[in-house]
C-alpha cells in the first residue's frame, strides 16, 4: 500500500481492505491472520478487522487458524469481465506482443471459408492490401486459417477443401488438396503454422491457435513479416515463442472470462458465439 498523499476523497480503509483480498494469490491460497499482517502492512488486530468483516459478507472462509478466499470474490470482476468480447480481452496481449517484437499483430476467426481480422495491432505496412479490422481472406492459404481449419475433424477439412477456390495467389501457393491435407497434419503435430509467400510475395507469417476452456479451436494469432528481413527459420526462432506465450495469456483471460459468466466472450460486440 503506498504511504504518499492522497486526494481528500480517497478512503485508505477500503485500500486496505483490498489489500487484505490481494494478499491471497495461487502461491498463498491459506493464510494465518499474521501473514496476512505482515503481507499487507496491518497490526494483527486490524487484520483480524479486515478478515472477519470479509467472512461475515462471504468472500472469506476461517477454519479459526487458516483464512482462505471463497468463490464469492468472483462477483468482483463479473460485471468487468462479462461485457468483454473476445478482441477487448486480446487487445492488451497483443499490443504488448506487438512491442516486443516490432511487428504487427492480429487476431482472426473464421467465418465460412474465410479468415476474418477482428483485432489487428499495427506498426508498420508490410503488404499490399490494407489490413484492417473485418478484412478477410480465404482460410486456406492464411497462416490464421490453417492454425484453425487444422483442429476442424478430417472429415470437415475435406469438404472444406473440396469447395475451396484453390488458385494460385501467387508462384508459392498450394493449389493441391492432398499437399494442403499434409500441411494441415503438420500444422495440427506442431501446434503452428508458418506461410511462407504464398498469400502475397514477400510476405511471411506465423500463427498460433487460440482455444477456449474446453480445447476448442476459436481464433488464431499471427505475426506478418517482411520475408526480406525474416527468414522461415529466424521466424521459428525469434517470433515463435513470444506468440505462443502471448496466446497462452490470452487464453487464461479467456477461461477466467467464461469461468466467470458462464459464456465464452463473442467475437465481436452484439454477437452470441465467439467463431
Amino acid at each position: 500500500m503506498s504511504d504518499g498523499p492522497r486526494e481528500p476523497h480517497f478512503v485508505r480503509s477500503f485500500e486496505r481492505g483490498l489489500a487484505v483480498i490481494r494478499a491471497f494469490d495461487a502461491e498463498h491460497s491459506s493464510l494465518t491472520l499474521s501473514e496476512v499482517a505482515r503481507s499487507c502492512d496491518l497490526t494483527r488486530a486490524a487484520a483480524r478487522r479486515f478478515l472477519l468483516t470479509l467472512v461475515d459478507l462471504g468472500y472469506v472462509h476461517t477454519d479459526g487458524r487458516l483464512f482462505r478466499l471463497t468463490p464469492r470474490v468472483l462477483e468482483l470482476g463479473y460485471a468487468y469481465l462479462a461485457g468483454f468480447t473476445l478482441p477487448e480481452l486480446a487487445g492488451p496481449h497483443l499490443e504488448q506482443l506487438v512491442a516486443q517484437v516490432g511487428e504487427s499483430s492480429s487476431l482472426c476467426v473464421l467465418d465460412g471459408d474465410d479468415i476474418v481480422y477482428v483485432a489487428r495491432v499495427p506498426t508498420r505496412r508490410i503488404m499490399a492490401a490494407t489490413i484492417t479490422v473485418g478484412t478477410r481472406f480465404p482460410a486456406h492459404v492464411t497462416s490464421v486459417g490453417r492454425v484453425i481449419l487444422a483442429h476442424l475433424p478430417d472429415e470437415e477439412i475435406d469438404r472444406r477443401l473440396a469447395r475451396a477456390d484453390l488458385r494460385p495467389l501467387t508462384a508459392r501457393t498450394l493449389v493441391s488438396p492432398e499437399p494442403l491435407r499434409a500441411e494441415l497434419r503438420r500444422v495440427r503435430r506442431q501446434g503452428y503454422a508458418v506461410v511462407d509467400q504464398e498469400l502475397e510475395e514477400g510476405l511471411r507469417s506465423v500463427a498460433a491457435p487460440v482455444r477456449d476452456r474446453d480445447g476448442e479451436v476459436v481464433a488464431a494469432v499471427n505475426i506478418p513479416v517482411a520475408a526480406g528481413r525474416n527468414s522461415a527459420e529466424s521466424v521459428r526462432r525469434d517470433l515463435l515463442p513470444a506468440l505462443l506465450a502471448t496466446v497462452a495469456r490470452i487464453e487464461s483471460d479467456l477461461r477466467a472470462a467464461t469461468a466467470a459468466t458462464g459464456r465464452a466472450p463473442a467475437a465481436v460486440p452484439g454477437t452470441g458465439t465467439h467463431r
